[in-house]
């Protein structure tokens, strides 16, 4: 069977770290509740010696495991493993102090619980069948068979609130990680998204290029960087006002997404805007040879839009772009971009509206 089929796919490594204290805190209240049973009840000698015993093992479990780094990384098995040690170090302490009808036979929820938020439905009725089974063993009836009705009932009375409480706690569970889940890509998506066009802003593009410069760096695959800079909107904004400077930025977008690639067994081109009347377009899997095509495209596309106007006047809309492309223009993401900057640079000192591919 597998591991996901078992335990919740949903639950990440990073919230299974976050998780990682509350399980420690749990343990060690386990191990208090025990001690303070021996020192207020103080049971007899043979009693005292077995829980002192089982307080020990599991603190070393607890130390060694969590503390001494014996098991590094926190995934779903670590909290599994955990919680079956729970679970016999409790069928211990039970087993000296009146086994089911013991005073601490409710330290089974704590099992319960953290099974329930860190390991999924399945996995805690899983954990549930095990502690039926202790309880079955605790409390079976001396000189009586197992299947009997009185022996039944008192079972099922005793497992029917501990499997309301992994039920609920496992709802609960869920619906606060998906609530997160959704408020967490809603604010990502604010933090990634230029407000005005629609398009990822410099960080959000940033962190796309990133993840296919890594691909790109680790499958020896070409990208270009395509910088493009609007000639008119400086223009707009001081003749037409900046509401008019707003449509030029969207226009801007609206004709590169008209000229980038959307198929679905490669990645997407991907466009930002870089700055005030920047943008950027990367261009995976393409030499900046094949980038120029895209950039005239755009360049046209743009051009040969009707002129902006407001109140009787019109600025027509062009732009001036540059072109890098790994790995002939550079190793590194910072020195492409660069480098198509300057390009853009070009274009605009050399009369704009036009397209420069970088040269040394």
């Amino acid at each position: 069977m597998q591991t996901r089929l078992i335990f919740d796919p949903t639950l990440t490594t990073e919230e299974l770290r976050g998780f990682a204290r509350t399980v420690a805190e749990i343990e060690w209240l386990l191990l208090m509740l025990v001690l303070l049973y021996q020192v207020v009840l103080t049971p007899d000698e043979e009693t005292a010696a077995a829980l002192a015993m089982a307080m020990l093992f599991f603190a070393a479990f607890v130390l060694s495991f969590r503390y001494a780094n014996f098991y590094r990384s926190e995934t779903h098995w670590k909290i599994a493993i955990e919680t079956w040690v729970m679970i016999v170090f409790i069928t211990w302490v039970l087993a000296y102090t009146g086994g089911g009808d013991s005073l601490l036979s409710d330290l089974y929820y704590l099992v319960i619980i953290v099974s329930a938020l860190t390991l999924g439905k399945a996995a805690t009725l899983l954990q549930m069948c095990l502690i039926t089974i202790c309880y079955i063993w605790l409390g079976q009836p001396h000189g009586e068979g197992l299947i009997s009705l009185p022996f039944g009932t008192k079972v099922l009375a005793q497992m029917s609130p501990m499997l309301l409480v992994a039920y609920i706690t496992t709802m609960l569970s869920a619906d606060i990680r998906r609530a997160y889940g959704l408020s967490y890509r809603h604010m990502k998506s604010l933090s990634e998204t230029d407000e005005l066009t629609g398009v990822l802003n410099s960080r959000g593009f940033m962190l796309a290029a990133q993840q296919i410069f890594v691909q790109a760096e680790r499958y020896a695959r070409p990208f270009s960087i395509v910088m493009i800079d609007s000639d008119s909107l400086k223009s707009v904004n001081d003749t037409l006002g900046h509401d008019a400077g707003d449509r030029l930025l969207k226009l801007t977008v609206q004709c590169i997404q008209q000229e980038l690639r959307k198929s679905p067994v490669r990645q997407p081109d991907i466009i930002g805007r870089y700055g005030g009347d920047e943008f950027l377009v990367l261009l995976p899997e393409t030499p900046s040879s094949g980038a120029v095509g895209v950039a005239e495209r755009i360049r046209k596309s743009i051009e040969s839009y009707p002129p902006i106007m407001s109140h009787g006047l019109s600025v027509a809309a062009t732009v001036s772009i540059g072109i890098a492309g790994y790995p002939e223009h550079g190793t590194n993401l910072e020195a492409i971009m660069d480098k198509a900057d300057r390009a853009m640079y070009k274009s605009k000192s050399s009369g704009k509206n036009r397209i420069t591919h970088f040269s040394a």
